[in-house]
């Protein structure tokens, strides 16, 4: 991913006269390949308008202008709390813009829907053609991010064989010193590739002690907030660990994490926190009333009759989490989602 400044125009498939959005952040990251495209270029100050008039219609004019601005880089100077400033050592902004690019998917996939409907199809198939570049280039970062344990085992299993094969070759031709080096070199792969075999299956069979949009309590911080992702264990930088103090957790990195949206009200500057799943309990049914966060209109669609959210089909697959269904709510349609 490369670092740019943003200062693309957001245009119509019509191709109407653009309109200018400029945001001059370091800290703001689009792919490179996103930086340009026909009829109509995306940045994330787009993003965050619409999603500000969407929730604007509820009267959340100045809380989430307040997010808006940590989205961007806002310094958090409207609250020094101790509690919500240890709250925050959880904050992720990678979390963060793993969610807005997950928002810009769906949007180009609206948009290449809506130009297939009015017969655009050179429009749709442009788009088509970017959102497939940024879901392969999505895929991959995934990949590295979470150190792709399954790839990692097979090229390990691979330099397994070519070692006994080099090995098996010196002892034929009597170079016993470089057999012994060999074999030691033999002994050392076999010992990673059964620690990342082991790594491979953990991540295929972990188990999740929450689901997404469910309703959770912090253990330790006391928010409100609702899972939105999920990964087998902390993905995050080491100075990201370090600074949430990962080491100190009884269980360390090496349990399920969990993207989380912070109810506004909470902590309107925490707005996305990554969080330990030994840190996280089940909300109270006293605790799921009013729930208040911009990223709801296009994450979830709507609540069951538990109150928690209904994740949309999109997001299930990308964690690759089946529906769940609550108690009454198994005539409930989630085909659609709201973006």
């Amino acid at each position: 991913m490369q670092g740019i400044s943003v200062c693309d125009s957001v245009a119509s498939l019509h191709g109407a006269n653009p309109r200018q959005a400029c945001v001059a952040r370091n800290d703001l990251r689009l792919f490179s390949k996103v930086n340009s495209v026909n009829r109509g270029a995306y940045t994330w100050r787009w993003c965050a308008e619409k999603l500000q008039k969407r929730a604007n219609g509820r009267n959340m004019n100045t809380t989430v202008r307040t997010n808006a601005r940590w989205l961007f880089g806002g310094d958090g100077r409207n609250s020094d709390s101790n509690k919500n400033a240890a709250a925050r050592l959880e904050r992720s902004e990678s979390a963060n813009e793993d969610i807005l690019i997950f928002y810009f998917q769906l949007d180009l996939q609206t948009r290449i829907q809506y130009a297939l409907n009015i017969e655009l199809f050179d429009a749709a198939k442009q788009l088509r053609e970017k959102l497939a570049e940024i879901e392969t280039e999505i895929t991959r970062q995934r990949e590295a991010k979470r150190g792709s344990s399954k790839n990692e085992a097979q090229d390990k299993s691979l330099d397994l064989l070519r070692a006994r094969a080099d090995l098996q070759k010196a002892i034929e031709s009597e170079n016993y010193a470089l057999a012994a080096e060999l074999r030691d070199a033999v002994t050392k792969l076999e010992g990673d590739s059964l620690a990342l075999s082991a790594k491979a299956l953990a991540y295929q069979g972990v188990k999740y002690e929450f689901r997404l949009g469910q309703k959770v309590r912090h253990k330790v911080h006391g928010y409100r907030a609702v899972i939105c992702g999920m990964d087998p264990v902390c993905c995050e930088s080491k100075s990201w660990m370090e600074t949430a103090n990962v080491e100190k957790l009884s269980k360390g990195p090496n349990q399920p994490f969990y993207q989380v949206l912070v109810d506004v009200y909470a902590d309107p500057e925490l707005l996305v926190a990554y969080v330990a799943e030994e840190n996280l309990s089940e909300a109270e049914e006293s605790e799921k009333g009013r729930f208040e966060h911009p990223y709801t209109e296009f994450l979830f669609f709507g609540e069951d009759t538990a109150r928690d959210f209904i994740p949309v089909k999109q997001l299930r697959e990308k964690y690759d989490q089946p529906r769940y269904e609550a108690s009454g709510d198994e005539d409930d349609d989630d085909g659609s989602t709201k973006s």
